[in-house]
């Protein structure tokens, strides 16, 4: 009994059940910390959510309102017929609309009030065309309309015929992807643009397009004024060759063309007179503005008084 007394009390006490060692310690104050951590920075994280949920949504609805030129390409925006009847009030509106913007581009008043104004003149192609002409014509006939050709080119031209730059606007009704004109229309454009040029060259003022060469360089959204800039590039008897390019307002690029005219050798046999009538040739002594009929002027649309140019 003795003996046993003696060795409780020489051996160690031990250590109560419940005590913690360091280690023990050690690890629960590390994982109070991680759990502390990760509570303290949900809030981080949830503000960046919101925030970026609230960006997104910002997003959204600017690109809904203002989209980018690439998404209206892929995703064109539906638009509204033109009027299907174009004597209709409506249609009548329209063209009006279209000619006072014309009138009022700042291209077109800052060309009639250029240092050169009076190198140039004005004139409207198919203006004064014969109704009996026009109505077999692709485009003042045809394609002459609201929501197509709205109204007749507005050109401007040196008085020798070696430039020219002409304005016009390509409505709805003439796109092949939706919202895009038609790469044909353009081209029908160009070879008309650079063939005028080319006919107020030729000795008998009467060529047909031998060649045309296109080169599209950017998409040509409808719905806009552009811009056709030619000039002739050589003269050899009955050839021309004229170039030209497409621009919209801002000047970008539209597409490009090249094109040899050859006056036909039985020219002097035909009669020309609707050919110069179709082209808007100068007028000399005029001195007003070419505008759209009384009944389609909007009132807006006035001639500048003291403008030197031609009908």
């Amino acid at each position: 009994m003795s003996t046993i007394i003696r060795r409780l009390r020489l051996s160690p006490p031990r250590l109560a059940r419940n005590a913690k060692s360091p280690r023990s310690r050690y690890s629960t104050a590390n994982g109070s910390e991680a759990a502390s951590s990760q509570s303290s920075g949900g809030i981080p994280v949830s503000r960046a959510l919101a925030a970026t949920i609230s960006a997104s949504f910002a997003a959204y609805t600017l690109g809904t309102m203002y989209p980018p030129q690439f998404v209206n390409l892929l995703y064109p925006q539906p638009a509204p017929a033109p009027p299907s009847n174009p004597d209709s009030p409506s249609s009548i509106a329209h063209i009006a609309e279209i000619e006072d913007r014309l009138q009022n581009l700042s291209l077109v008043r800052s060309l009639r009030h250029a240092p050169d104004a009076t190198e140039w003149y004005e004139t409207r192609p198919y203006l004064k065309y014969p109704e009996a002409q026009r109505v077999n014509s692709l485009t003042a006939g045809a394609l002459r309309g609201p929501g197509k050709l709205a109204v007749p080119p507005l050109l401007r031209v040196k008085h020798d015929e070696t430039e020219s730059i002409a304005v016009l606007h390509f409505g709805r009704g003439l796109c092949g992807h939706d919202g895009i004109i038609h790469g044909g229309l353009i081209a029908t454009v160009l070879d008309e643009g650079l063939g005028r040029l080319a006919i107020m060259n030729v000795p008998e003022k009467l060529a047909v397009t031998a060649n045309l060469t296109v080169e599209y360089k950017a998409p040509t959204r409808a719905d806009q004024f552009v811009v056709l800039r030619t000039k002739i590039v050589t003269l050899e008897g009955r050839k021309a060759q004229v170039e030209g390019r497409l621009e919209d307002l801002d000047g970008n690029l539209l597409a490009t063309a090249k094109a040899l005219f050859i006056q036909p050798k039985y020219a002097k046999l035909l009669n020309k007179t609707a050919i110069r009538q179709a082209m808007g040739e100068p007028q000399l002594g005029r001195s007003s503005i070419p505008q759209l009929p009384d009944a389609q002027i909007p009132p807006t649309a006035t001639a500048l008084p003291g403008t030197p140019v031609q009908a």
